[in-house]
């Protein structure tokens, strides 16, 4: 490989919020693979770039230039075959914001919105901490893959005015097919709910999976539908504040960026242009590295639960670097299960309530680092079980 996945980066005293246990009342000594940001550097193209712009000294205010419509155009034909539209984007300092802003564009208090737990816990924060309510079509697990109940999608659609869509979906690893896409879809257009479609995870896909756009599947889809995107989960750009939004319908648009503009935002971060222009223009064979290594990183995981800790079994991820541990034969309550991983098996994980009660007896565990620092804490989980 070109790249270097292997070496071990110090993080600590760095500011990172993965590396500060005290202040989130964590053990000092625990192993911190909870929060999405990988332990990887960033591809040299990037760390060439912003070392070039820091030597300008100067950073006024900015906005992108062509170049940067460009690359961001072509990453999204090259990896995706989706054309896009340089009129259709909208950059915001993530998509976490992008999706507050989006509820409070598309809905007013009281509304409802429909989310797919267990999900990313943001997604439940942005409708109820905007005073909307909040709607769940629980995945079902069964046979060691989610699906969709899709009689109870139905149902709960026609209470709601907006349906976020996580695809692929964080924490449970699935990278929705065409047909799953197309049928949420065509019941939104019946029932005129309109959709966010979060992306962030669409370039991190384990063969023989295929991320599909799902504006791209039908222009109805994209007429009512934000796209959400951003480098940072793929090229570990999260500290850079910067995301992609693209919405194709003009008066949907107009909306967003009305109440993006009463938040007193307006121009983006000229780091966080420049690192997404030289990612998009140059990481692809980085990305293509990464992939491989973070297969391989999913496979020992996979192997040593089997051979080792069979009470504890991987959801095996579709999409994402993020594991979705099934320890309910541990027979430990969520309470007790998070006790053990953070006491014992001096871990950092994220405990599975915190995406939904689908959540209870499940862990999440970021995966996205170097195979020894993955082999240190799958000693640890054995440890915690023996």
């Amino acid at each position: 490989m070109k790249y270097d996945f292997d070496t071990v980066i110090e993080r600590r005293n760095t500011n990172s919020i993965k590396y500060d246990p005290l202040s989130r009342r964590k053990p000092e000594d625990v192993l911190p693979l909870w929060v999405a940001d990988m332990d990887f550097a960033v591809p040299p193209c990037v760390q060439d770039a912003l070392t070039s712009r820091a030597q300008h000294g100067i950073f006024g205010y900015s906005e992108p230039g062509a170049s940067y419509y460009a690359a961001v155009q072509s990453w999204f034909k090259n990896r995706f075959d989706w054309d896009t539209e340089k009129e259709w984007l909208c950059i915001t300092p993530g998509v976490v914001n992008a999706l507050y802003l989006a509820v409070r564009a598309f809905t007013k208090a009281g509304d409802a919105v429909l989310i797919q737990q267990p999900v990313y816990y943001p997604f439940a924060s942005s409708i109820q901490k905007t005073e909307r309510t909040l709607l769940v079509n629980e995945l079902v697990y069964k046979d060691g893959k989610y699906s969709i109940d899709f009689e109870d999608f139905e149902n709960q659609i026609k209470k709601a005015k907006l349906f976020i869509l996580c695809n692929p979906h964080n924490p449970v690893g699935r990278v929705w097919t065409r047909s799953e896409l197309i049928r949420m879809g065509e019941i939104c257009l019946r029932y005129g709910v309109k959709i966010i479609s979060d992306e962030i995870h669409q370039d991190i896909i384990f063969s023989p999976n295929k991320h599909l756009v799902f504006t791209a599947l039908d222009s109805r889809f994209a007429d009512i539908t934000i796209t959400c995107t951003a480098p940072s989960k793929t090229f570990n750009l999260a500290g850079l504040n910067h995301a992609n939004i693209f919405i194709a319908n003009k008066e949907l648009r107009a909306r967003f960026k009305q109440e993006y503009e009463s938040c007193g935002l307006s121009q983006p971060n000229i780091m966080g242009l420049i690192s997404c222009e030289a990612a998009y223009a140059d990481g692809a064979q980085w990305l293509d590295e990464l992939l491989d290594y973070l297969s391989g990183n999913m496979a020992l995981l996979d192997n040593f639960l089997q051979s080792n800790i069979q009470k504890i079994k991987l959801v095996k991820p579709e999409g994402t670097y993020l594991a979705w541990l099934d320890c309910r034969e541990l027979g430990l309550s969520s309470k007790e299960l998070d006790a053990a991983i953070t006491n014992k098996a001096k871990l950092w994980l994220n405990d599975g309530p915190m995406f939904g009660k689908g959540g209870n007896g499940f862990q999440r565990m970021n995966a996205a680092c170097p195979r020894s620092i993955l082999q240190k804490a799958l000693d640890a989980l054995l440890r915690m079980v023996c």
